[in-house]
């Protein structure tokens, strides 16, 4: 059976959608987060650097104000899984949404590797660094990117397991993500467990911004993907305004990817620039063996109707983005 979105809130310019419906402590709450900023960060990967983590932290502090009273200052405990986590802005968000200043904020290093037996398994490499403190009683505020999972599971249980060793009464955990169907799998598993561990344990509420992407594997029919990295509008479930949004610019439904490498996105642009400016490059030479704009449109975003988009050159298309791209390096 499709999963249903129903509205739940609209803050300032940010919409909050329901997956499906949990009651409130019942198990893992899951939502989507919809705002002009987190819709233009999918779509154009013109936006990096400050501004895109500005957007980012802006549209986390409007959803954070729908759970306003689901926990204290004094309790709250921003985690940081470095790098990504620094992305969303959430210490500064929670100060934005509610005129916080005395939060506590955490740290903890944490970077995947491709095995090299399987370059489709992972394994944490560079954990070798951690800031881990907690109050007496606490309530996790997390974001990171999502798409294997391997460094939120990794860190969730690194300080689950340490709240639970220092005797922390953890009472909830909020997770932003742009991200796909692991971090929910994961998050109700962590939700299950902190039921068992911790006595007064509430709420796990998981918000996934603008959709619940689809992380390619081998099988996924796409001609242009990265395994394990990549996060795509294929196959995925979205917000209502991300998926009209689409029909913006032509660009925005054959990008590759909706985040990109999030890390260098924000902290290493050059990097980032460089990996956009490849995949426009295949995107130029599909063009050249004679693979047409509505083609690509109907193969990774097959929601969409083609026709809307008028005619499309998809040569010249990727000439304009790459012309872009060439200028920022």
């Amino acid at each position: 059976m499709d999963e249903t979105l129903s509205f739940r809130a609209e803050v300032g310019s940010t919409r909050l959608y329901e997956i499906g419906a949990t009651a409130p402590g019942a198990g893992l709450e899951q939502f989507i987060a919809t705002s002009p900023g987190t819709r233009a960060i999918c779509n154009d990967p013109r936006i990096y650097g400050l501004d895109y983590t500005r957007r980012l932290r802006k549209t986390c502090a409007e959803a954070l104000g729908v759970f306003e009273g689901a926990f204290t200052e004094r309790e709250a405990v921003v985690v940081n899984i470095l790098r990504g986590g620094l992305n969303f802005g959430l210490r500064e968000a929670l100060g934005d949404a509610f005129g916080w200043n005395s939060h506590t904020t955490c740290f903890m290093s944490a970077q995947r590797a491709r095995d090299d037996g399987n370059p489709e398994n992972w394994h944490i490499t560079e954990n070798s660094y951690k800031k881990v403190y907690f109050p007496p009683r606490a309530s996790l505020v997390i974001g990171d990117v999502v798409a294997t999972g391997t460094s939120l599971r990794y860190g969730l249980h690194e300080f689950i397991a340490a709240a639970h060793q220092q005797g922390v009464d953890l009472r909830n955990i909020l997770f932003f993500t742009y991200g796909g169907p692991k971090a929910g799998e994961i998050l109700a598993e962590v939700d299950a467990h902190c039921r068992k561990i911790f006595p007064h344990y509430g709420r796990t509420i998981l918000i996934y911004l603008e959709g619940r992407f689809t992380c390619p594997t081998t099988e996924t029919p796409l001609t242009i993907r990265l395994t394990g990295t990549d996060l795509v509008r294929w196959g995925s479930l979205m917000a209502p305004e991300f998926i009209e949004s689409q029909y913006e610019n032509p660009l925005f439904p054959v990008e590759r990817c909706i985040i990109y490498d999030a890390g260098s996105r924000a902290f290493w642009t050059r990097e980032y620039l460089e990996d956009v400016l490849g995949y426009w490059k295949q995107n130029l030479d599909l063009a050249r063996r004679g693979v047409t704009f509505e083609a690509l449109v109907r193969e990774r975003c097959p929601f969409l109707d083609p026709a809307r988009f008028g005619d499309v050159d998809l040569a010249a298309i990727s000439r304009s983005q790459l012309d872009w791209l060439a200028k920022q390096l």
